[in-house]
């Protein structure tokens, strides 16, 4: 186990709803993180391909207007298949650069879309995923709903690496289970820029006595299509979010960050010492717990809206039509196999 290290969080902007120049740009941005000695990079919330801040998407109670599902059209055709050829590419990322990264997308299956974070081995391995189990407001108008089934933390040469999303980081629940998997690098992409949530990340690495990376995009109009319909106004260089990255230690000290001053690679040189010195006095989910009068169950099972039950007759052939089984597996939204091996 390394006890020193460096880590990286990029704050930039896609090139919104353009997934494969935005691929690009994760590729160069790792590779820059990379050449500072970073270990494992993390990417924003639905960086691939886009954060549609501002975008209602022509809802309103009781209708839909077809502007609104055209620009659903279009966020969906800039999203990500997984496992599919952008998983590819990010996983050819990871291994040129030999790095962890940890990566927000836009996943889609089927007709929904799922805000995701995919993880990556140096040697390019596809580790698994994290659904969102919990879309903020109107995030819920586009973005499905993950279940318990997408919830891993990966061993690693680092420490125990895992992700939790925005606000999911506000469901107290899940917070208590990511500790009691042993999470020790807390990654925390995504899309509020607001003082509060500075404030909760700080909370957070206390709680958990695990260091937290908080990834958020900077972006301004003109990281926007022309034709985005958006409250911010036509001025180019108005800022749309202001990032507020940063990297904090168990001990709620900012290691880098907050920035807010533009785009930026963070980077920050772990002790992994901090952890277990923290742990003296608090562990949630060990010394620190009363399982007599508080316990926490959770589901991880996965859960599927379809159950197709084959004949079992051997040597019986489908009904002419039918699904294959490898298609039938892939459509009923299985977590990936290595998925099931990294999860605790």
């Amino acid at each position: 186990m390394e006890q020193r290290f460096t880590v990286a969080v990029v704050q930039a902007s896609p090139v919104v709803f353009d997934r494969e120049r935005t691929l690009d740009k994760v590729h160069a941005l790792a590779g820059d993180a990379a050449r500072r000695g970073a270990r494992i990079v993390l990417f924003p919330e639905a960086f691939v391909s886009a954060y549609p801040r501002g975008l209602d998407f022509g809802a309103y109670v009781g209708g839909r207007t077809d502007e609104g599902r055209e620009d659903f059209r279009r966020y969906w055709e800039s999203s990500v298949d997984v496992p599919g050829p952008a998983v590819d590419r990010l996983a050819r990322t990871a291994r040129s650069h030999d790095i962890y990264l940890v990566v927000g997308v836009v996943e889609r299956d089927g007709g929904t879309l799922y805000c995701s974070v995919l993880f990556f081995a140096p040697d390019g391995q596809y580790l698994g995923k994290h659904r969102k189990v919990m879309p903020t407001a109107s995030e819920r108008l586009v973005w499905g709903f993950g279940d318990g089934s997408t919830m891993p933390v990966y061993d690693t040469p680092y420490g125990r690496l895992g992700a939790v999303i925005c606000w999911e980081n506000y469901l107290p629940l899940m917070r208590a289970a990511m500790y009691a998997k042993g999470v020790e690098l807390y990654c925390a992409p995504t899309a509020d820029q607001r003082d509060s949530w500075i404030a909760s990340m700080r909370h957070v690495a206390v709680e958990g006595r695990c260091f937290v990376l908080s990834c958020n995009q900077f972006n301004r109009r003109r990281d926007f299509p022309t034709n985005y319909r958006t409250p911010f106004g036509d001025d180019p260089e108005t800022v749309v979010c202001r990032g507020g990255s940063c990297i904090v230690d168990p001990f709620g000290n900012f290691l880098a960050g907050p920035d807010t001053d533009g785009e930026a690679i963070l980077v920050a040189e772990i002790d992994r010492a901090q952890i277990v010195r923290g742990k003296y006095d608090l562990d949630v989910v060990g010394h620190y717990a009363r399982p007599d009068i508080f316990q926490l169950h959770v589901d991880e099972r996965p859960k599927r809206p379809v159950t197709i039950t084959e004949d079992a007759v051997e040597g019986r052939a489908a009904p002419e039509g039918s699904a294959r089984p490898e298609e039938r597996s892939r459509r009923s939204n299985e977590p990936h196999a290595n998925e099931l091996a990294g999860r605790s």
